[in-house]
């Protein structure tokens, strides 16, 4: 009997000391980890979601840019962070790739991240510079075959999305590109405009103001339809590859063991920014299809992606260790 006490009383001290985290959180600034560079569509995402979190909590949310390693570098951070709530991170597409990808990886990207949330899905474009003689995905194509290996495209690293959809990409059409790899999308998007590099795909949002100024030229989208901001862009299958579909994705991600109701916390707060008129209609206006899921939602996604990744790895004979 008594030890039954003991082990209700246990119980009871636990509960408490977990509701009055709850009730206390956030009780300092957030840190919120951003694996990539400055710039990207990734970062662009993260402050939007930093300033609505600090203006709803009153607590500041600071945006943190850790690149490098294809998101294992911040994503490493996270991971060996104190699990409290206080560090997330926003991650990608590229963090399941690499996932799969890496066998020696500092970090299990399962077991040591909670899911909290996935924000939206990203269509990928693939722009040039507007100097390269084409105006469709076919010409490009026909130009590539002409000149093998000497147009260069920018990625965000090796293993990261934008360096895997060109891959993948390659492989299916038969054309032959100079991969340079870059720190993020935002470098790599500066040298196609410089014209230093020729091509890359990347997501709407950091691209879409150098669509509409000119400095770059889209011609395809990735995803399986098109999208309201670029509504006369064409899918790859209209371009005639109906079989290329290429998406990214945001999702939102805390240390492992961080307590479920803080977790939840954050769903719930994440999910009604995501919902917002205001914030939906921003979020469709730069190029980015809201969603907004519950942690286990996000959990089997994540789990899904990195085993299809990690299957697309091998198909490819793509090698990160």
């Amino acid at each position: 009997m008594l030890q039954v006490r003991c082990l209700l009383l246990h119980g009871a001290l636990l509960l408490s000391i977990a509701l009055n985290a709850y009730a206390a959180y956030p009780d300092h600034p957030i840190r919120l980890v951003v694996p990539v560079a400055a710039g990207g569509g990734n970062d662009i995402v993260a402050r939007m979601l930093a300033q609505k979190l600090t203006d709803a909590w009153g607590q500041a949310v600071v945006v943190d840019n850790r690149p490098g390693a294809a998101t294992a570098i911040g994503a490493e951070i996270v991971a060996k962070a104190i699990a409290d709530g206080h560090t997330i991170m926003l991650t990608s597409v590229s963090f399941a790739i690499n996932a799969g990808m890496r066998s020696k990886l500092p970090f299990d990207a399962v077991r040591d991240f909670a899911p909290v949330t996935q924000v939206a899905r990203v269509p990928q474009i693939m722009v040039v510079n507007p100097a390269l003689p084409v105006a469709t995905l076919r010409e490009f194509v026909a130009l590539a075959r002409s000149k093998p290996g000497r147009i260069n495209y920018a990625s965000a690293g090796s293993g990261s999305s934008t360096h895997l959809a060109m891959e993948i990409f390659m492989d299916m059409t038969g054309v032959k590109l100079n991969h340079v790899p870059y720190k993020g999308t935002a470098p790599g998007l500066t040298d196609v405009i410089a014209g230093h590099v020729q091509a890359t795909f990347d997501a709407i949002p950091p691209t879409l103001p150098h669509v509409k100024s000119g400095r770059v030229r889209v011609l395809v989208v990735g995803g399986p339809q098109r999208f309201p901001t670029l509504p006369e862009v064409p899918t790859m299958a209209e371009s005639g590859f109906p079989n290329y579909t290429f998406q990214s994705w945001f999702g939102i991600l805390a240390p492992a063991h961080t307590p479920e109701a803080i977790v939840r916390r954050l769903n719930r707060e994440l999910v009604r920014i995501i919902g917002l008129p205001e914030t939906r209609k921003l979020f469709i206006e730069l190029g980015i299809e809201p969603l907004g899921t519950t942690p286990e939602e996000f959990g089997a996604y994540l789990r899904d992606e990195i085993g299809r990744w990690a299957e697309v790895m091998r198909a490819h004979d793509i090698r990160g260790d």
